[in-house]
């Protein structure tokens, strides 16, 4: 699913009218960018949280080169799932169906 398709549905469901929705979501996007940059994690209660992670520092191989480089501590997003939201997708019938073909 894309951005446009979870767009079109929000209208669809909503009533409200497509470029709302657009401006709306992109807000979204832009805050939930923002505060994650700053360094605040957000936590939407019955879906999920958006979370910075970090690394720690590490020592990497370039095989090619058979050099070792210095990877330093940093932060990376994450998102983690609300335990409401992971039983949904567990007692989903339609992704057994998807997981029982692949």
């Amino acid at each position: 699913m894309t951005k446009a398709d979870i767009i079109n549905e929000i209208a669809e469901k909503t009533g409200v009218d497509k470029a709302d929705v657009t401006a709306s979501l992109e807000a979204f996007f832009l805050v939930v960018k923002n505060n994650m940059a700053n360094g605040h994690n957000i936590y939407i209660r019955g879906f999920g949280s958006f979370i910075n992670k970090k690394r720690k520092r590490k020592i990497a191989r370039n095989i090619s080169r058979n050099t070792a480089l210095v990877i330093e501590e940093h932060f990376v997003p994450s998102f983690k799932p609300a335990k409401i939201f992971v039983n949904k997708i567990k007692t989903s019938e339609k992704v057994k169906q998807m997981a029982g073909k692949a």
